[in-house]
């Protein structure tokens, strides 16, 4: 008797957990399945291949250009040594140097595009829409252009 009241127990609490995670994952197949989910996949992919593209023309443009600006000098390699000895901690501000130039090459390189992209899909102005209402003097209510009486106030309106 106390064998099978557990097994019923423990069928029961399994029937509940699969009905739960049914549920779950009829919820996360919505969400997923949403418009802007998938947007955000697409453009995390992109963002990533952007990277690259972006980093390598900061590497491997920009920064030989600056190098030769600066005259060789590698930001990276400035330190301050704090002690003495070969285990001597370094406080490595070049590096952070060398960090902020290249993120700030990345921003420039980056707003670069953007415009070149703005430029190319520049959108026509669109002209203003025809006006087809009026205010009526009386009640102030929007009416038809060719209105000779008022709908909401019945007013007979001046041409």
């Amino acid at each position: 008797m106390i064998c099978i009241s557990i097994n019923a127990k423990m069928n029961t609490i399994r029937n509940e957990g699969n009905t739960i995670m049914k549920k779950f994952m009829e919820e996360f197949k919505k969400f997923i399945a949403r418009g802007n989910v998938m947007d955000m996949a697409v453009g995390v992919i992109i963002g990533g291949a952007f990277t690259a593209i972006v980093n390598s023309l900061v590497n491997d443009v920009m920064m030989p250009i600056l190098s030769i600006i600066t005259g060789g000098l590698d930001f990276s390699s400035l330190c301050i040594v704090l002690g003495e000895g070969e285990g001597a901690a370094t406080l490595n501000y070049g590096a952070f140097i060398a960090a902020i130039i290249n993120f700030l090459l990345i921003a420039l390189v980056i707003f670069w595009m953007i415009k070149a992209i703005n430029t190319f899909t520049k959108k026509k102005e669109e002209k203003p829409a025809p006006v087809t209402t009026k205010d009526c003097p009386y009640c102030k209510s929007k009416i038809a252009l060719e209105a000779t009486r008022c709908p909401q106030c019945t007013s007979q309106l001046e041409k």
